[in-house]
């Protein structure tokens, strides 16, 4: 009985160490975000806003401003930048994707781990958003 008890104890903190240190392959994280509409996913949301550089710097300076929040990949500058945020006990990733394109800006937030993310990055990318606006007027 014993036996089994370490045993789960070990599988659970792997696993937990797996999602803190599991490695982010920009390739795989830092791509096109193909937002066409908003959208409210399960494991994620999409939102397209009308924005030229200004307006993705902006944001960008108000992401970075988010706890637990770093860059993955890109910069304003070359029209794409992939942020990873992770949750504040566990650590699971959230990565989220905002590509300049044609006076729009598209974004795409996702989980990595599990098949909800219970309106998570629904809550933060509408916050960045909301913050995005007061700024601008």
């Amino acid at each position: 009985m014993r036996m089994i008890f370490w045993g789960l104890l070990l599988l659970v903190v792997a696993g937990l160490a797996w999602i803190r240190l599991a490695p982010s392959d920009p390739a795989v994280w830092n791509v096109d975000p193909q937002v066409s509409a908003d959208q409210d996913l399960a494991s994620g949301v999409r939102r397209r806003i009308p924005g030229g550089e200004e307006t993705f710097e902006t944001l960008h300076r108000i992401i970075l401003e988010s706890p637990r929040t770093e860059v993955l990949a890109g910069n304003p500058g070359e029209g794409r930048v992939t942020y990873v945020s992770r949750s504040k006990w566990m650590g699971f990733p959230d990565y989220t994707t905002v590509q300049q394109d044609d006076g729009q800006l598209g974004l795409y937030a996702r989980q990595r781990f599990g098949q909800s993310d219970m309106g998570v990055n629904k809550a933060r990318v509408d916050g960045w958003l909301s913050e995005l606006e007061a700024r601008q007027n």
